[in-house]
């Protein structure tokens, strides 16, 4: 579907995105991660048409940029990260408005179309209100209308849910994810939680390089220590239980993460190769008068791995 080949883009003599490659399939929802300044919005413009790249191709069905760019553009919805309302106007009216901009002239297929939009994100109730009264999430609905007012087969959204409220976001996921049983979604965000609920695969940029490009589960799977032993224990010293766990390998690396009033200490337990030393931990502690309170391996969480990615990058 996409096909982005060696894309680059310097402004003067600051590179914002280096050399990225990547394919989207059809159909497929892909969230860009990155902190601040990685180069997620220059991406996302370069995608849409609006900036054009310094070096590198971007095709897009069969067509490329910038030889077919009004042809790409007519395929593409794009909600930038401050959605561009008219906040006079009445929600109806701005609709009507860009459906005419975008060429809906008959008035019969304007008013079905708004019917669909006003369904699918939950207008109904406010389409006589001016937007200058919406909340920052109802904004962000009226701006998803409008990116898919001609029903395009790529949306493109950049922080659709910055700033909003747990409630909002919560709103916003699932319009994306009901949009994504038929369109490719590409869409930027901070919230780690949000990406790993609702996408079918990742990239992380960090100064403007992909630095991890899959599923979730795979970027789990395949991380440096994509997992660990959460223990807690209660009536024991910490370097006691340091020098007890450490005799069992060299590759254990354990930290302790807190201690509660009830003296109770939790360790995590990392080892480099991902083996898993449950059996020889649990017959270790059983030889003393140790009480585990907590004993369980989970997987590194999204954040933890994008915190590796990003700062072992800069």
């Amino acid at each position: 579907m996409i096909e982005v080949q060696n894309l680059t883009k310097y402004y003067k003599d600051f590179c914002a995105v280096d050399n990225i490659s990547m394919t989207i399939r059809k159909g497929e929802i892909l969230g860009l991660l990155g902190p601040n300044g990685a180069g997620k919005t220059t991406t996302l413009r370069m995608l849409t048409g609006y900036f054009r790249p310094s070096s590198g191709s971007i095709t897009i069905k069969d067509y490329v940029m910038p030889e077919d760019n009004l042809k790409i553009k007519s395929l593409i919805g794009y909600l930038p990260e401050s959605a561009p309302l008219y906040h006079n106007m009445l929600v109806y009216d701005y609709l009507e408005y860009v459906a005419k901009l975008k060429g809906i002239d008959d008035k019969e297929a304007r008013y079905d179309r708004f019917l669909q939009l006003s369904d699918l994100c939950g207008l109904s109730a406010i389409m006589a209100k001016p937007i200058a009264d919406l909340s920052k999430g109802l904004k962000q609905r009226v701006g998803l209308a409008h990116a898919m007012m001609t029903d395009p087969e790529i949306l493109i959204l950049d922080e659709p849910t910055s700033g909003l409220d747990p409630n909002q976001i919560a709103e916003i996921r699932n319009i994306i994810k009901t949009i994504g049983k038929e369109k490719t979604i590409i869409f930027s965000t901070h919230i780690l939680s949000e990406a790993e609920a609702t996408c079918d695969r990742i990239a992380i940029i960090n100064n403007g390089r992909v630095v991890a490009d899959d599923t979730t589960a795979n970027l789990k799977q395949n991380a440096g220590r994509s997992s660990f032993i959460r223990l807690a224990i209660q009536g024991a010293q910490k370097n006691d239980v340091v020098d007890l766990l450490s005799g069992i390998s060299e590759k254990l690396d354990i930290s302790q993460v807190s201690e509660n009033e009830k003296h109770i200490l939790s360790f995590e337990i990392r080892c480099s190769d991902n083996t898993d030393f449950r059996s020889q931990i649990y017959l270790k502690i059983k030889e003393t008068d140790w009480i585990i309170v907590e004993f369980q391996k989970e997987s590194q969480a999204l954040e933890k791995i994008f915190r590796e990615l990003t700062r072992e990058e800069k």
